[in-house]
């Protein structure tokens, strides 16, 4: 029948706009917008009626693996002193696909030698593609990928060109908006280091018992 999937298409648009009303009046006393519990159960597969959200007064959560601008990770001592994960090694700058990651690197004054800190470090985050390969490849840790995608401008060479210090967030950061990953990485950091303490402690005593054999041995008495 001509017109059939016209009339279809309509239907649908009516069904949604009364189940509107209906959820509303289930949902009377809680609020079906503007809340988390509310905008769940609208991404939920229970729900009817209105589903879209208006931003950016409602705002979906994004999921822990949401990747988006990378970011610097640095710890924070016991003494509240800051130490950058980056040692500027070049990795991240290497892997990006559309290179938009520039790493000045420090030198020693008087050797020339490379520091392992960077001077500052830039990303462009308007040729960012959000590919996460920085993050996946950097050997420290030391670069990971955000959730804060709210960074629209009037002037992308000064807002968007973002550098160290714009960059840089605390470890904390990264463990709230990526709690799982963080204490995966943790635990793996923990089983390395204690690998490493038993190794160490299992050489000492190796060290130890040798000198010990030495002296038991030349005080045997030659026949």
């Amino acid at each position: 029948m001509y017109g059939l999937g016209i009339l279809k298409g309509m239907w649908v648009t009516l069904t949604h706009f009364i189940d509107s009303y209906v959820e509303d009046i289930k949902w009377l006393g809680r609020n079906r917008y503007y809340s988390k519990e509310g905008i769940q159960h609208r991404r939920s597969k229970d729900t009817k009626g209105i589903f879209t959200v208006q931003y950016p007064e409602e705002k979906l959560p994004v999921p822990e693996e949401f990747r988006f601008v990378p970011f610097l990770v640095y710890d924070v001592d016991e003494e509240g002193n800051k130490h950058d994960r980056c040692t500027s090694c070049g990795i991240c700058a290497k892997v990006c696909p559309p290179q938009c990651i520039w790493i000045v690197r420090t030198e020693d004054p008087v050797t020339k030698r490379p520091v392992p800190e960077p001077v500052d470090f830039f990303i462009d985050v308007d040729i960012c593609m959000n590919c996460g390969y920085c993050a996946e490849y950097c050997p420290f840790d030391a670069i990971k990928m955000d959730h804060d995608y709210e960074m629209a401008s009037f002037d992308r060479h000064a807002e968007h060109i973002f550098n160290k210090e714009k960059l840089s967030k605390p470890a904390s950061y990264y463990a709230g908006i990526r709690p799982t990953n963080y204490n995966r990485e943790e635990t793996l950091k923990a089983e390395e280091a204690a690998k490493k303490a038993a190794a160490a402690a299992a050489k000492a005593a190796a060290a130890a018992a040798k000198p010990a054999d030495g002296a038991a041995a030349g005080s045997t008495p030659a026949q």
